[in-house]
């Protein structure tokens, strides 16, 4: 079965964080695209959004810079008309290997002329996060990466 032309694009806007690759990653973007956090332990005034494919691109870049790491993986997702909804994993490693985490979350995308126009995502992590999943779900069973 050839995959949807949406979740690709997700899997290339992944590909472009998990290597902090700019330019991919504003490929995958339309100009004005829009990024919400539900950055829980942040108060609302300060969980976001980001604005635009060069800013939220030169932020998830951030991410890999100063010692530390942090790898993505979709895991599940669903297309719907001009819509897509994926289950994620993150692996964030401190400076130095140290201080590993595993986050997982779920995004909501909607693109505009094949490119991501919007992304909410939905997630819980707080600096005391080491591990963030459902109780008792079958991860690795399921094919998910697990740590």
């Amino acid at each position: 079965m050839t995959e949807h032309p949406y979740l690709a694009t997700i899997r290339r806007y992944y590909d472009g964080c998990n290597r902090g690759d700019i330019d991919l990653m504003i490929s995958t973007f339309t100009p004005d695209v829009v990024h919400y956090f539900s950055d829980s332990h942040l108060p609302p005034e300060q969980r976001g959004p980001i604005r635009g494919a060069a800013a939220l691109a030169k932020y998830w870049a951030s991410w890999q810079k100063g010692g530390q790491a942090a790898r993505w993986s979709v895991d599940h997702g669903i297309v719907e008309g001009n819509e897509a909804v994926i289950e994620w994993s993150v692996v964030l490693t401190g400076p130095r290997g140290g201080n590993r985490r595993l986050l997982r979350g779920t995004e909501w995308y909607v693109f505009r002329r094949g490119k991501i126009a919007e992304v909410r995502a939905y997630y819980h992590y707080t600096s005391r996060t080491t591990v963030n999943e459902l109780g008792s779900f079958p991860y690795a069973r399921r094919g998910y990466p697990v740590t």
